[in-house]
C-alpha cells in the first residue's frame, strides 16, 4: 500500500517574463505585468511529495527530517530571495515561468531521492495560482 509524505517549504524570489525573440509590444501582450522590466516578486510555497511503501524497520516512507533538509538546502537556499533571470544560471536561457521553474525544482530534487519513489512538486506563485509536477 503506497503512502505520501509531504512536506511544505517556502521562498521569496523576483523573476520577468520576457522572450527575448519577441517585441517589446508582444512581450507585454502576452505577460503583462509580468513583464516589468524592473521585475517584480512572489512568495512562493512549496509541497514536495515522496509516495512509496512504507518501510518496515523505520515506519517511514521516507525520514521527514531529511526531506526537510535536503529541500532547505537544495532549493530555498538557491532560490530565496534571487532574481531567478539575473542570479540562477538555468534562467538566464529559460523563461521563469511557475511551469519552469516547478520542473526545475523537480530535476534538482529527483536526483536526491532513491528512484522507487515517486516525486510531486507542486509550487505555489500566489495562494491561487498554483502548478504541479511530476514524472
Amino acid at each position: 500500500m503506497a503512502v505520501t509524505v509531504s512536506r511544505k517549504a517556502h521562498f521569496n524570489a523576483a523573476h520577468r517574463l520576457y522572450n527575448k525573440e519577441w517585441s517589446d509590444a508582444k512581450n507585454k501582450e502576452v505577460f503583462g505585468l509580468c513583464n516589468n522590466p524592473n521585475y517584480h516578486g512572489h512568495n512562493y510555497d512549496l509541497i514536495v511529495s515522496l509516495t512509496g511503501e512504507v518501510d518496515v524497520e523505520t515506519g517511514f516512507v521516507y525520514d521527514m527530517k531529511l526531506l526537510k533538509e535536503i529541500i532547505c538546502e537544495k532549493v530555498e537556499k538557491n532560490l530565496d530571495h534571487k532574481n531567478l533571470n539575473l542570479d540562477v544560471p538555468y534562467f538566464k536561457e529559460i523563461n521563469p515561468t511557475a511551469e519552469n521553474i516547478v520542473i526545475f525544482i523537480w530535476n534538482i530534487l529527483r536526483t536526491e531521492f532513491p528512484k522507487h519513489l515517486k516525486l510531486e512538486v507542486r509550487l505555489y506563485e500566489t495562494p491561487r495560482n498554483f502548478v504541479t509536477y511530476s514524472a
